[in-house]
């Protein structure tokens, strides 16, 4: 099940002035399309397109700052009616999952179908937005068929009519094959699932190397991956694109404390912490620089990210002009060890770390912009 133009239709849903308008989410001229709605599609606005290409596309666009908390709330919302019709949910995103519904017909007196169509229709009689189903015997094939007939859409590829349909579609239809993929595809002779099913499973493995197994099982609509309910975070990243480049040390520190805080309140929701911060910059010349540290040991206080990104930060050069800058967390483990040593080269961090978690308690109850740091407001 995928949710149709997700943030931009929660935006209409919430802005009954937006319902007939182009909407763009998304960031300021320098930032990218986070979600269009489907009128600013038939401009030929995409998701994650640069502002400036998506405004002069369809320059009465209405652009919306993304609001990341309601979102959030709202695919909660949605998930926990998907947990009621099965334990076996696996998100792709906010607004996207894959529903194992084995067994589930016994369960609610109801096959799939009728299951995912009473889902669909629950979804926009109570949260006021609309969903796509895609119904199939694995992943790869329900994926596809999610996409067939969006937005609203149903479509159903059974196990007997699957080699027939995949026949002639294109191969862009494999998820995760991009324009390089493509390309070498094409290279082959391969533009079709047909083109693909004519080849031998020896001869795509010597030529597309330990893909070449995955595509002949592929062409054959076949794909054994199971649905996985408990798939662990790997990382935790946030980032933001400047209206204008920045030089100002002081200025990039301020995005990269506001940034630790939002990367900080995901790990403590999720109850984790890592032990790797990683600093993403993007220059002018949209060239990308990572950096990464190792912490002594695993956090999740904004405190410690923040101070480990700085410090990554101030090894650049000088003067440099960034239009980007992120910070991520990775090499996830349980929060329940972490935070616990302190740290013997600053004295004053277990203060800090207290008075965050006091900060984190006042905001509970009173909203997040209850307290705030004097450096979030450079």
């Amino acid at each position: 099940m995928d949710c149709d133009a997700f943030f931009a239709s929660v935006e209409k849903r919430d802005n009954p002035a937006l319902r007939d308008r182009p909407v763009i989410v998304g960031g300021g001229r320098r930032g990218v399309v986070a979600t269009a709605c489907y009128i600013a599609r038939i401009h030929g606005v995409r998701s994650a397109m640069p502002m400036f290409e998506a405004l002069r596309r369809c320059p009465d666009a209405a652009v919306v700052r993304p609001r990341g908390a309601v979102y959030a709330a709202v695919a909660a919302q949605i998930r926990a009616m998907m947990e009621e019709l099965t334990p076996a949910v696996e998100p792709l995103s906010l607004d996207e999952a894959f529903l194992d519904l084995t067994g589930t017909e016994r369960l609610h007196g109801a096959p799939p179908a009728v299951l995912m169509a009473r889902l669909a229709r629950r979804i926009e009689r109570e949260l006021g937005l609309t969903a796509s189903v895609g119904l199939s015997h694995n992943k790869f094939l329900a994926k596809i068929a999610s996409d067939l007939d969006k937005p609203r859409g149903f479509s159903v590829i059974g196990r007997a009519e699957t080699a027939d349909f995949l026949a002639p579609q294109p191969v862009s239809l494999i998820w995760g094959v991009g324009a390089v993929g493509l390309a070498a595809l094409e290279a082959a002779g391969i533009r079709s699932f047909a083109d693909l099913r004519r080849w031998d499973r020896t001869a795509l493995q010597a030529r597309f190397g330990a893909q070449g197994a995955r595509l002949w099982h592929l062409a054959r609509g076949e794909d054994a991956r199971a649905v996985s309910a408990g798939a662990p975070v790997k990382s935790i990243s946030r980032e933001t694109t400047f209206d204008r480049d920045i030089v100002d040390p002081a200025l990039l520190e301020g995005h990269l404390w506001r940034l630790s805080e939002e990367v900080s309140a995901r790990a403590k929701r999720k109850g984790l912490a890592g032990r790797v911060v990683t600093l993403k910059l993007k220059r002018a010349d949209h060239r990308i620089q990572t950096r990464r540290a190792s912490l002594r040991e695993a956090s999740q206080l904004a405190d410690t990210l923040y101070r480990q990104a700085a410090a990554l930060l101030r090894e650049m050069p000088p003067g440099t002009a960034w239009r980007l800058v992120g910070v991520g967390l990775s090499d996830l483990i349980p929060a329940t060890g972490a935070d616990r040593t302190g740290d013997l080269l600053d004295p004053d961090a277990e203060r800090r770390a207290r008075a965050e978690r006091a900060t984190d308690a006042i905001r509970s109850r009173f909203g997040d912009a209850a307290i705030l740091r004097g450096r979030a407001l450079r």
